[in-house]
């Protein structure tokens, strides 16, 4: 049987403890499973999107109504992940660990995907770096001298790691010739060195998992836990697995999901700006009832957006898992005033999760988990969770979790200005390695470039007009109003840094995938032809 053939740019330090002989059999045998299975997904993916594209609607899936009627629970929660009030997320680079684990959340969500560029350093170096974390031998110190440890006798964060999607290969790790998928290569390399090890540290191999379009992405998930467990003679059920509902097909099925994964499963998250993403993606076509306005006007008090976290809650609830809020990505600054203002709104955001019956949230930076846990601990007191909160009250149909021109916000010519600021800082980061990147006071990840690129694309296709300039939403017209923005990133940053830094190549990735005519799906499938 074929084995995987590493063709890696270069060798890392300590690559071998990673890519050992019986870690990648491990990996061609994944891989011989459930590659042709994922393949086919990824057409069920293209031809549903093709019958959106002609009716514009989605519904909940008739065939599976048997489902969403019947009584079933999923499995009990593992001790370590009954009390998710705070969970921090965060790339899995030596220092980000080590705070992450030091920081007083709950949970880490140790990140592959969407926060993590995924260079060769950073696939490998994630792996060791957590499996010198679970062995405490991970320290780290940074450019001024700073030293990081894990502290001695603190409860550390309990890791819950988070594969890449099914959509994006691993091109450095190949069986036959044909890449292995990221996701297996970051589930299998990740279970196989750390399975045995969490089990003995009184936890478990856990994990979330994204971009998930329908349950039968869930079930070939669950399929690879049922195996991956009799492999290393791991107990059926060790697994447990929370999926970010962050597709707007993947909100329709939540019932679904959970059913598939059931002796796996803990939860759900609300992952809001992918779910954003996912709807104009989804509805790019549909005309002026599907456009949304610029992105911060989009906020989760927004009716669609309500409908959606309030069905997560009243389903995992219904079905005895925990229900996890979104992110709050501000991060603290030096300024008193802004720190103040912004403490203030995600103060007031986490409140309303609790409120809603969450039973934890995400943050982006330690020095808000207190601000978190404040609003989660005046709901929750000594409670783990409040998955006693059927919500029985919320009844949510097709059309709420579709009402999007229920807003009155437009769109405008300042949030195309944003747009391709934030687009271009965040790629401009991601193609030199780094993907959770600080922009403008808030720590972004790919989700803020798809949302990015993604409305230019969608504002010209739809003509929009807007609504502060008047200005139509032409290619031309964006454009010029894109040549103006980097001509301001050029002056702040002086010729010889935007040069080196190529800017220029992360502006032109951006402007073409908003200005093809043809809709690329993911921003990082041409992006990481372009890593070094």
């Amino acid at each position: 049987m074929s084995a995987v053939t590493v063709a890696a740019p270069r060798t890392l330090p300590r690559q071998e403890e990673v890519l050992t002989e019986d870690a990648l059999g491990f990996l061609a045998e994944l891989h011989r499973r459930f590659t042709p299975r994922r393949d086919e997904l990824l057409l069920l993916r293209a031809r549903r999107r093709k019958e959106i594209a002609g009716t514009h609607r989605l519904d909940f899936l008739p065939a599976t109504a048997h489902v969403r009627e019947g009584d079933w629970q999923v499995a009990e929660a593992p001790p370590a992940l009954q009390d998710r009030r705070v969970e921090i997320t965060g790339p899995t680079d030596r220092k980000m660990t080590v705070n992450a684990l030091n920081s007083g959340a709950r949970i880490w969500l140790a990140d592959f995907e969407d926060a993590s560029s995924p260079t060769w350093e950073n696939v490998i170096g994630g792996q060791l770096n957590l499996n010198d974390a679970f062995h405490r031998r991970i320290d780290f110190t940074d450019e001024r001298g700073k030293h990081y440890a894990l502290g001695p006798d603190a409860e550390l964060a309990t890791v819950v790691t988070r594969p890449r999607g099914w959509h994006l290969d691993e091109r450095h790790l190949s069986v036959s010739g044909r890449a292995v998928p990221g996701a297996l290569v970051d589930f299998g390399l990740y279970f196989f060195h750390n399975a045995e090890r969490l089990i003995e540290l009184g936890k478990g191999p856990y994990f979330y998992l994204p971009k998930l379009e329908s349950h039968l992405e869930a079930r070939l998930w669950n399929d690879v836990f049922v195996f991956a467990q009799q492999a290393l003679g791991i107990p059926q059920g060790t697994i447990r697995a929370t999926v970010l509902i962050e597709t707007i097909t993947a909100a329709f099925e939540m019932e679904e999901i959970l059913y598939e994964l059931r002796d796996h499963a803990s939860g759900l998250n609300a992952g809001r700006w992918d779910y954003l993403f996912s709807i104009v993606k989804n509805f790019r076509d549909a005309g002026e009832t599907f456009v949304l306005p610029d992105r911060n006007a989009v906020t989760m008090t927004a009716p669609f957006m309500r409908s959606y976290t309030e069905l997560l809650v009243r389903t995992c609830h219904r079905r005895g898992a925990h229900a996890i809020g979104g992110m709050a990505a501000f991060i603290p600054s030096r300024d008193a005033d802004a720190n103040a203002l912004a403490f203030q709104r995600v103060r007031a955001d986490k409140d309303r999760e609790a409120g809603d019956g969450f039973d934890g949230s995400w943050v982006a930076h330690p020095g808000l988990v207190p601000v978190a846990r404040e609003s989660f601990d005046a709901v929750l007191g000594d409670r783990p969770h409040q998955k006693d909160r059927l919500r029985e009250d919320v009844a949510v149909t097709a059309d709420d979790l579709l009402a999007v021109g229920s807003l009155d916000a437009r769109p405008t010519c300042e949030g195309l200005r944003n747009a391709v600021q934030v687009g271009t800082r965040y790629l401009q980061s991601w193609l030199a390695g780094r993907g959770a990147v600080a922009v403008f006071g808030l720590m972004e990840d790919v989700a803020t470039a798809e949302i990015s690129r993604s409305q230019i694309w969608q504002w010209i296709n739809a003509e929009v007009v807007l609504a502060d300039t008047g200005d139509r939403a032409t290619r031309d017209n964006v454009r010029q109003v894109a040549a103006d923005q980097l001509l301001a990133i050029r002056d702040e940053l002086g010729e010889d840094a935007f040069v080196a830094g190529g800017w220029q190549r992360a502006f032109d990735l951006l402007m073409r995938l908003s200005l093809e005519e043809e809709y690329v799906d993911f921003l990082t499938l041409p992006a990481y032809d372009m890593l070094d």
